[in-house]
């Protein structure tokens, strides 16, 4: 009982548990132990399997702070080799019921220390009242935000979680920590959002630094890189396939006309146990 598995997606990591497998109930202060780096097992979030009656399988995601989030690229790449190595499907290609909708998974390559894993991360949406994101206009881009006295030309997208997206001519993991928190708690954003400083390289390459909504910095995010190539594609900056460049390494994503997105990466096993509630 109490089992888990934690891997990671280029640095961005998770700690994985069937809910069969638990002989307590999770709550936020159980989850914010569990995730802590000193206290607990230390993750950037919880991936938690249930039953769905939608999909394969039903995923719920849990930023560090107890919160629940709608969506995870990463996550949903590491809980795709959870259950395939766990022998949870034989299939190769299966669908995942999450708060943010429905996905396809694909195992592209697989061991038992690492895997290659493409996610069909469903369709970029840029109304306003979706998101949600308060705006005098159906399309919150290229708004305006002051931040410290500084203005910032941004524009919001879902990938079935929020995200505000910032490109500048360079970038900096101290764009991320001193102005993500204040962006991400802002009233303009009801719901909190997510936040990418982005710095386009080529028309094919653009790098990224990521404040998370409930989990702060982060080294990688899958949904983030979805929201900067959306947001690239819309403004004419970016191609439909593009490398997305972090600090815990480089994600593979494609858009179509439809704004559908499908993102591709590598997962890491990094160790497994029990936990001791």
């Amino acid at each position: 009982m109490n089992n888990f598995i934690k891997s990671h997606g280029l640095g961005n990591d998770y700690i994985v548990i069937d809910k069969k497998e638990l002989n307590r109930k999770l709550n936020k202060g159980l989850i914010k132990k569990i995730c802590d780096r000193n206290f607990g097992i230390g993750s950037d979030g919880l991936l938690l399997l249930v039953p769905s009656r939608k999909a394969d399988f039903g995923l719920q995601i849990f930023n560090p702070d107890g919160s629940e989030a709608e969506k995870s690229g990463n996550g949903l790449r590491i809980f795709s080799k959870f259950l395939y190595d766990n022998r949870y499907t034989k299939k190769r290609i299966f669908t995942v019921e999450t708060k943010g909708g429905l996905v396809k998974c694909a195992i592209i390559k697989s061991s038992k220390k690492s895997s290659l894993v493409k996610v069909q991360m469903g369709q970029a949406v840029f109304e306003s009242k979706k998101i949600p994101v308060i705006s005098h206009m159906k399309y919150a881009i290229n708004e305006t935000i002051r931040i410290k006295k500084k203005k910032f030309i941004f524009t919001s997208v879902t990938v079935g979680n929020p995200h505000c997206v910032i490109f500048k001519k360079t970038i900096s993991p101290k764009d991320a920590t001193e102005f993500g928190p204040l962006i991400e708690k802002n009233k303009m954003f009801p719901n909190k959002t997510n936040v990418q400083f982005a710095q386009i390289v080529s028309r094919k390459k653009v790098k990224i630094e990521i404040w998370e909504r409930g989990a702060g910095y982060t080294l990688a995010s899958g949904s983030s890189s979805c929201a900067v190539v959306s947001v690239g594609h819309k403004l004419d900056l970016l191609d439909n396939k593009v490398n997305v460049q972090m600090q815990g390494g480089i994600l593979s994503i494609e858009i179509d006309d439809n704004y559908n997105l499908v993102m591709e990466g590598p997962v890491e096993q990094i160790c497994s146990g029990q936990i001791s509630f």
